[in-house]
């Protein structure tokens, strides 16, 4: 069965079906875009078909492009992979515009046959710009349904020629939300920006759809930007309007990405320059630039961790080869902040919840979390009533153990205290002995944990990410004892949710801790050392981390600093590192808690809003003289997160370097354009890695000292890729 089949009915409409075997959304490929330009090829040309829509055999219509077939165009072109991806760009838009001029007259604009585009639901990327190349975009009136071009999310930008279309549709200033920051409408409010024409009842998709190809006039089906005297909505670059729009939207591109993503650059510069001249020129434009993202290592990082990658471990790519083990009522142990947000998005895929407190007023309160949230998602029109009652009615909050009888898994969220989690476990156990039980743990060793459980192998760690209804990221911590059936019920609960899993082994932090907490720690011990807040913070934006090591601190509040370093201090005796406590220590004593007491290494205001750095702290800690480099304070900052890693992947916490790199930058944000701290080594090259990293050891510690790893790979000039890629994806 091909992806794409044509059917003509008895009024001479040709509908072309996409519809995609064995996936769940269509996705597009070198192979049926080649069907689909055969299609349209013998549409034209048989003068019984009057018109086509193109539609989807799907409650959606596609997800994107399958970005695999970049990488291998890649491979295939050898030394010159340049010219073959310039090549499979031109080539998709040869085929759209055939699409678009539909065999009309290129002098009169008459006798082509209109297209219309018929989307049952989502749309996305290629599956986007295919309908924009056609006369009339018809959505079915699915509120769930997102339609948008989300290709700057995964480092790269619509190069199908929806950055050229929707610009000339739109305008410079309309487009830039949904080209820059890849922003997702449902149908209704598709219309409303203007990317598509017509919203439908779902059952009437199709016949509104063949009604208006049939009816359809030679100028309804030619573009603006193919008629005379074409001007682009809001003004060309040099307009007087035009002009604002475009350096206003330099200005923002630069704000919000600190020119750190190429992506984010080539786009503003394939839209200003295509902006001056004629369409077929304009879309060459944007194939060269596409072309230009493509090789640039930052986007293929970025597409490899942000798509390739976080796609294998969703479908579970190391999960153990045991009986499927998809949870159908799962008990939830603590119904605070963590316990309550597991109990929702649980209960939001359809699991059934027991949601256990200590006393009811507080596991009803967790209860009211989801109506709240339910709520939220009303009035945004994001959901139903009817979706909240189902939700709601999911979970049962009580504060009697024996309703856990039935539950296939127990997740446990209760204070980071060993004897309160080894009492939980207990009374769980007594009800529901053969449930996989998974404690919600940040830092507390799960094979320590297990000793309470009456069989290990069926104990694991899940670290749930706060809050849990936003964050992607679960960490699945295997304990000494851990079994396989314990894995594989914590990869499906995650997959059942809609998170992306990495599974580590136990070691005090795990990995996302682990490699965080030294980031916050060097931003610290900058401080301490005299080096300017304000550098400290803007070096780390810059080099592309979403928040500075002392507003992370801050956020994440400065008293649990102090009580994981009490605990470190407590566990690691003589080999603790101290060099931070003065600081930390001395704010906890000052009462300054973070953002949440509105004071710490920021001032607040009354609403916690941040008014600049505390002034306390410079008077504490004058600022030196002589202050480093921005480059400098930016390896310190990255270098300390990946030499981590490194050690992680060294000591076996981490199996796998596709889990380091998703892990990174979805658990705590580590410069998405980077790939993560694995790819971002291999940019930079393993031998000058190990030798900066050197000099950084001699000028600021061991801490920077490149593990053995790391030294052995420099001298043999590999790159993490190239040692481990291929047997984690064999695994």
């Amino acid at each position: 069965m091909t992806d794409f089949t044509m059917q003509t009915d008895a009024d001479g409409v040709a509908v072309i079906t996409w519809d995609v075997a064995e996936k769940s959304m269509n996705v597009m490929t070198r192979d049926s875009m080649l069907v689909l330009n055969d299609l349209i090829d013998t549409a034209l040309a048989d003068e019984a078909i009057k018109g086509i829509v193109i539609t989807s055999g799907k409650d959606s219509f596609a997800g994107g492009m399958d970005l695999n077939v970049l990488a291998r165009i890649r491979e295939e072109n050898g030394d010159d992979p340049a010219a073959g991806l310039f090549e499979f760009a031109m080539n998709g838009h040869k085929m759209l515009r055939k699409i678009e001029r539909a065999g009309m007259d290129p002098k009169t604009n008459k006798g082509g046959k209109p297209i219309a585009a018929a989307l049952p639901g989502t749309a996305l990327g290629i599956g986007l710009e295919l309908p924009l190349a056609c006369h009339r975009i018809f959505a079915a009136d699915r509120p769930g349904a997102k339609i948008g071009l989300p290709e700057i999310l995964v480092g790269l930008f619509p190069g199908a020629g929806g950055t050229t279309r929707l610009v000339r549709k739109m305008g410079a200033m309309a487009a830039s939300p949904l080209l820059l920051e890849g922003k997702l409408n449902d149908p209704q409010k598709a219309k409303a920006a203007g990317v598509v024409d017509e919203v439908v009842p779902a059952e009437d998709l199709l016949d509104a759809a063949k009604a208006w190809v049939l009816q359809a006039t030679d100028a309804d089906i030619v573009k603006p930007w193919d008629q005379k005297g074409y001007k682009m909505p809001g003004g060309a670059p040099y307009h007087p309007a035009g002009f604002m729009t475009f350096v206003g939207a330099s200005a923002m591109v630069n704000g919000k990405t600190k020119g750190v993503y190429p992506a984010a650059k080539a786009l503003l510069s394939a839209v200003y320059e295509g902006a001056l001249v004629p369409f077929d020129t304009a879309l060459k434009i944007e194939a060269r630039w596409f072309t230009h993202v493509l090789m640039n290592p930052s986007s293929s990082a970025m597409i490899r961790s942000l798509f390739i990658n976080k796609e294998a471990l969703e479908k579970g790519a190391n999960r153990p080869a045991v009986d499927d083990q998809t949870v159908k009522q799962v008990g939830v142990i603590g119904a605070g902040m963590m316990g309550a947000g597991i109990a929702l998005v649980s209960a939001v895929a359809g699991i059934k919840v027991v949601l256990i407190d200590a006393k009811q007023d507080a596991a009803d309160k967790g209860k009211a979390y989801s109506a709240d949230y339910m709520d939220k998602g009303i009035a945004r029109k994001k959901a139903t009533p009817e979706n909240k009652t189902a939700v709601l009615d999911r979970i049962t909050a009580t504060t009697d153990y024996a309703a856990l009888e039935g539950c296939d898994l127990i997740v446990e969220a209760v204070f980071e205290d060993v004897a309160i989690k080894a009492e939980v476990t207990r009374k769980v156990q007594a009800v529901c002995p053969d449930a996989i039980f998974a404690t919600n743990t940040s830092t507390l060793p799960i094979t320590e944990l297990a000793k309470a459980s009456t069989d290990p192998t069926n104990f694991i760690g899940i670290h749930f990410f706060s809050p849990v209804e936003k964050m992607m990221l679960v960490e699945i911590i295997k304990g000494a004892d851990t079994g396989e059936r314990a894995v594989a019920k914590a990869l499906d609960f995650t997959r059942q949710i809609r998170k992306t899993p990495i599974v580590v082994n136990d070691e005090r932090f795990f990995f996302a801790n682990r490699c965080i907490i030294p980031y916050i720690n060097e931003g610290i011990r900058m401080v301490k050392e005299g080096v300017a807040p304000a550098l400290i913070e803007n070096a780390a934006k810059l080099v592309g981390m979403p928040l500075g090591p002392l507003q992370l601190a801050d956020e994440t509040s400065i008293d649990l600093g102090v009580k994981i370093a009490k605990a470190t201090k407590a566990a690691l005796g003589a080999a603790y590192d101290d060099s931070t406590d003065e600081v930390l220590f001395g704010l906890f004593d000052a009462g300054r808690l973070g953002r949440k007491s509105n004071g710490g290494f920021y001032a607040y205001d009354d609403k916690g809003k941040r008014q600049g750095f505390w002034d306390g702290l410079a008077e504490k800690y004058p600022h030196a003289a002589e202050q480093p480099d921005l480059i400098t304070v930016q390896h310190r900052l990255l270098f300390v997160q990946a030499l981590e890693a490194v050690r992680a992947l060294e000591e076996g916490v981490l199996e796998d370097i596709r889990e380091g790199d998703v892990g990174a930058i979805l658990g705590w944000g580590f410069a998405p354009w980077s790939g993560g701290p694995f790819s971002w080594l291999d940019i930079i090259g393993t031998p000058y890695a190990a030798e900066r990293c050197a000099q950084l050891a001699a000028d600021h510690g061991d801490r920077f000292a490149p593990p053995a790893l790391l030294r052995d790979m420099a001298d043999k000039a590999q790159g993490f890729y190239r040692r481990f890629a291929s047997a984690a994806e064999a695994a």
